[in-house]
Parts: C-alpha cells; sequence; structure tokens
C-alpha cells in the first residue's frame, strides 16, 4: 500500500478491511433503501486522480481565530503585532474576495490545508455548527453533519457527497459536539459569573451542570453518531466502499489552564482585564475536570455507536498544553508587558498562547470577533495541522490497527514547514 506522504495518486484498497467494509456497505444499503430522498441520488463511481483530504464540523476545524498569532490588547498600535492573515483570512471562496457561507470562519490556517503534494483540500467545516443543519440569528446559515437544508445551505453531508463525486477523498476530518452541548453558552456563563459584583459560580448553576449529565453525554453521544453515519452514507453515495478512505474524528484541546495555573491573579477582574480569561479557579478547574471529559466521552460513545469501520478518534486534549490561554510560563504579544514584541519574532510561537482572547461583548472592537473567543489562533491552527497530518500518515500504512490516536507537544521549535512541533502516539 501506498503511504499518502509518499504518493500522489490513490490508495489501493486496504485488503484487511474488505470483509468488514461489505458488511458495513450491505448495512448501509439497506438503510438507504428507507431512507428520506434528501439523501441524495444512487451510488456514482469513485473518481480518479490525486487524492484529496476534507474537514467537516466546527469552529475547532474550520479555522476559527485563526487570523491571529498570539494575543494583544484592541489598540490599532497592537494588533497589526498579531495579524498573521489579515482582513481576508476567512475569505473562502475561489477569488478570495469573501466568504461561501458568512460567518463559517473558514481560514487559510485550518489544519486541513496538510500541503501534501497532489493532495487538494477541501474544508467544509463552519464555525458554530452542530450535528443537525439550522439558522441561527440575524439569519445566519449553519450547516451541520446532515443532508438537510434547514440552514439555508446544504448539510455538510450533502456537501461533502457533492465534492467526493468530483474529487478522490483519501480522509475526513471531523470535529464535532461541543456546540450541541451549547458550550459557548456555558463559557458565556463563566465569564459572566467572573465579572459579577456578587460571588458566582458557573459550575454551581444548575442549568450548566446539566448539559453534562452521564444522560446528556449520551444523548450527545447518539447525535454523534448519527453525524457520522451521514458521513459514511455521503460517501458510499458518492461511489466509495468504506476501505477506500479513513475518518478521523478529533475531541477538543483544553483551552485553559486550571485555576492554580493562570498566570493572573483572580480578584478584581485582573484576569479579563489583563489577559482576556475571566474564569474564577473552581469555574476553571470544572471545565477542565468535568465538561471537556464529558464532551471527549460523547465524542468516543458516538465513534463507537456509529459502526464506522474506518475511523480514527484523535485525543487532542493535552496537545495545547503550555500554551493554553493566561497559563503560566507564556503570555502576551506586546512590546512592553508581553514576551515577545511581534508574532514574527524567533521563539514567538514558544513563547506565546495558543488561544484566543475571551473578548466580550461589550469590549470587543474591530476587527476581532466576539466567536473568535476561546478558540485555536494562527499557531494553535499549525499545530493541529501537524497531528493531523501525521495521525494521515499512520492511516496510510500498514501497521497493525490502533483506533485511538493522541497528539502532545513535541518541544521547543517548529519545523521545516513553519509548526509547532508535536507528537503522535
Amino acid at each position: 500500500m501506498r503511504h499518502p506522504l509518499a504518493s500522489s495518486c490513490p490508495r489501493p484498497r486496504r485488503r484487511t478491511r474488505v470483509a468488514a467494509a461489505a458488511a458495513t456497505a450491505a448495512a448501509v444499503t439497506g438503510l438507504l433503501a428507507t431512507a428520506p430522498a434528501a439523501a441524495g441520488p444512487p451510488r456514482a463511481r469513485q473518481p480518479a486522480g490525486p487524492g484529496a483530504v476534507v474537514s467537516l464540523g466546527d469552529s475547532y476545524i474550520s479555522g476559527e481565530a485563526g487570523r491571529w498569532a498570539g494575543n494583544s490588547d484592541a489598540n490599532p498600535a497592537n494588533h497589526p503585532r498579531i495579524d498573521a492573515l489579515g482582513p481576508t483570512a476567512y475569505y473562502d471562496n475561489a477569488a478570495r474576495t469573501a466568504e461561501r457561507v458568512p460567518k463559517c470562519h473558514r481560514s487559510r490556517s485550518a489544519e486541513i490545508h496538510l500541503g501534501l503534494p497532489g493532495t487538494a483540500s477541501e474544508n467544509l467545516a463552519c464555525s458554530g455548527a452542530r450535528t443537525d443543519s439550522f439558522l441561527a440569528p440575524r439569519g445566519v446559515a449553519k450547516p451541520g453533519l446532515d443532508f438537510s437544508d434547514a440552514a439555508g445551505v446544504p448539510g455538510q453531508a450533502k456537501q461533502l457527497e457533492e465534492y467526493a463525486r468530483d474529487h478522490p477523498v483519501r480522509l475526513v476530518a471531523v470535529s464535532v459536539g461541543g456546540n450541541d452541548f451549547r458550550f459557548a453558552d456555558v463559557v458565556q456563563s463563566c465569564v459572566l459569573a467572573y465579572l459579577s459584583p456578587l460571588p458566582k459560580a458557573c459550575s454551581q448553576d444548575a442549568a450548566n451542570r446539566a448539559r453534562f449529565t452521564d444522560r446528556a453525554v449520551e444523548q450527545r453521544a447518539g447525535d454523534i453518531a448519527g453525524g457520522l453515519q451521514n458521513v459514511r452514507r455521503a460517501m458510499l453515495r458518492a461511489g466509495y466502499d468504506p476501505d477506500e478512505y479513513d475518518v478521523v474524528v478529533q475531541n477538543y484541546p483544553a483551552p485553559i489552564p486550571h485555576g492554580r495555573d493562570f498566570r493572573y491573579p483572580a480578584p478584581l477582574g485582573a484576569r479579563q482585564t489583563l489577559g482576556g480569561c475571566g474564569f474564577n479557579d473552581r469555574d476553571a478547574d470544572w471545565a477542565v475536570d468535568s465538561v471537556l471529559p464529558a464532551v471527549s466521552r460523547a465524542v468516543e460513545r458516538g465513534i463507537d455507536r456509529s459502526g464506522l469501520t474506518n475511523v480514527r478518534f484523535l485525543d487532542l486534549t493535552h496537545s495545547f498544553d503550555g500554551h493554553r490561554l493566561c497559563e503560566r510560563g507564556v503570555g502576551l504579544v506586546d512590546p512592553t508587558r508581553g514576551t515577545v514584541s511581534r508574532w514574527t519574532d524567533p521563539g514567538a510561537s514558544d513563547r506565546t498562547e495558543w488561544i484566543s482572547w475571551v473578548r466580550t461583548i461589550s469590549a470587543v472592537l474591530p476587527p476581532f470577533q466576539v466567536q473568535e473567543a476561546l478558540h485555536p489562533n494562527y499557531w494553535g491552527q499549525l499545530a493541529l495541522r501537524n497531528c493531523l497530518r501525521q495521525a494521515y500518515a499512520f492511516t496510510g500504512t500498514d501497521k497493525a490497527p490502533k483506533n485511538r490516536l493522541t497528539c502532545t507537544g513535541g518541544g521547543p521549535g517548529r519545523t521545516e514547514r513553519g509548526e509547532p512541533r508535536m507528537r503522535l502516539s
């Protein structure tokens, strides 16, 4: 079997999966017999030619916040210091003049753009997306992992089917689940609790805690499983058997540290004012020790319940350790109170944060956007790209099956591609 990094030609079928793939295909064919018409037309013949990789899901894989290489305040004299991609960072139409789906924020630094010779990349993910398609306030489309037009644009599964008919897809990378838990609402609750003049803790709010119970995890696992089954259905209808492509499903890196590891004190609003990380110690500990593990369990259980035979779980939980928002040991991009003066300074990726500052609605100033908060920035996106490229290389080998891969920091410095060093195990 050819290694995906060594050839631009489509990889031959993996014979070790033929029996399982045939059974899966038969099962899916049975499902399709009763599937609604929205699922699409019958199977097409798989296209030939150079391989392609595709990303599906939410903001953590679309490239949200990928414009900014580190954090600084909104002072016009300072924010250019972290502007790695400029005002066209999220433009993804052919002419690079606009977004194909406004507010999906598919940045050029998104991890799916592996930069492999002879390998195309397509980013179909959308910031704010859930497993189901929906229309957000103000008519903002949020296509999910389905075939629905409920968002006003085709669901990502339908987009994948159409893309895969014309391009030989070898990898589908997925990040989904966080928005099904309404994670953004929880973050907002935590920041408001921190800024409240009265003692409050988002971790003690009954509505917040209810989102992450065992029952809620099982419900979200079912949603994720359904989304992954739609990925399989899309690829089958585009002419693929399961042994002709791989699926990598990732969880979420911890964006903040435990309370004891913040470099700013909690009292008097200092964390939000100085570092855009308005979390109380208690709430930060709850987020790291309870919320993120619950979401990760849902992702893993969703994979198990999906029945996909060609899927691997990519654990990113600790991939940003040492570079989380407001963590000790790293700092801002600022000539007076930062660790480096500009994002282009030597060692900038080692000495700064890989998560974007939380900018509240009342304090955010252009060109920053509220939705960028708490997402991997330019360095974070490139770190995840390094992880995904290694995972893709692993799927193209004849090694013994390993369904769980873990990516962590790989030491200081950057690779010849300019990416932070990462280690896959």
